[in-house]
């Protein structure tokens, strides 16, 4: 009996890898097609409704649904993922020139630095709120920001994540290219589904 339970978590395992790594090729294909910038905010989009789909137990047909949710978020995915990105870009880029400065620029990289998290977490929270509620766009930046500072525990939680998502593949490139991005959508996803649950949860009995 423990050797089929066993068996069965290691399949269960194995496919949850297999569709991170067929969610990762997605993407990656997407934001190609649409010459990166143009393709960045829509296959970001497509890849976080599978990844809510597939967290929900839905039956997915990956990519002529993935084509469909990219054309239909086309522009309102750009809007949404475009303004983080750049900004995480140029945040970047800092980071590596203050880097550079040596002992001159501690200062000015840690708080550079400290940027970077609060716009991880913050985003962390974005996506997948934005697959989750039906809200004006400007909003989802407001319900993300108050939820990662309202809610410090899962905050943490999700930044644990990302770091070793990012720690690993820094380790072993041939692991991000194959399955980096895939598994941190899908990650985040499900956590924050379950930390929205939650919330609703808590505010339910108050009639919120």
């Amino acid at each position: 009996m423990t050797g089929s339970i066993w068996l069965t978590r290691l399949y269960s395992a194995c496919d949850e890898v297999l569709w991170a790594v067929r969610l990762n090729l997605l993407w990656i294909v997407f934001t190609l097609a649409g010459g990166v910038v143009l393709g960045l905010g829509p296959a970001t989009v497509a890849a976080y409704t599978l990844a809510r789909r597939h967290a929900e137990n839905e039956t997915i047909h990956s990519w002529r649904e993935f084509l469909d949710v990219y054309r239909r978020e086309f522009v309102r995915g750009s809007l949404l993922v475009l303004p983080p990105a750049a900004l995480g870009t140029v945040l970047a880029g800092n980071y590596l020139y203050f880097s550079a400065l040596g002992p001159a620029g501690e200062a000015p990289r840690a708080a550079t630095l400290v940027a970077l998290l609060v716009l991880v977490v913050i985003t962390a929270h974005l996506l997948p709120l934005y697959v989750r509620y039906d809200l004006r766009l400007p909003a989802y930046l407001v319900k993300a920001s108050l939820f990662a500072l309202v809610r410090p525990a899962s905050t943490i939680v999700l930044l644990f994540v990302f770091v070793a998502v990012v720690y690993a593949g820094a380790t072993l490139p041939i692991l991000a290219l194959a399955v980096g991005a895939g598994a941190w959508i899908q990650l985040n996803t499900w956590l924050c589904l379950r930390f929205f649950a939650e919330n609703e949860a808590r505010l339910h009995p108050k009639g919120n």
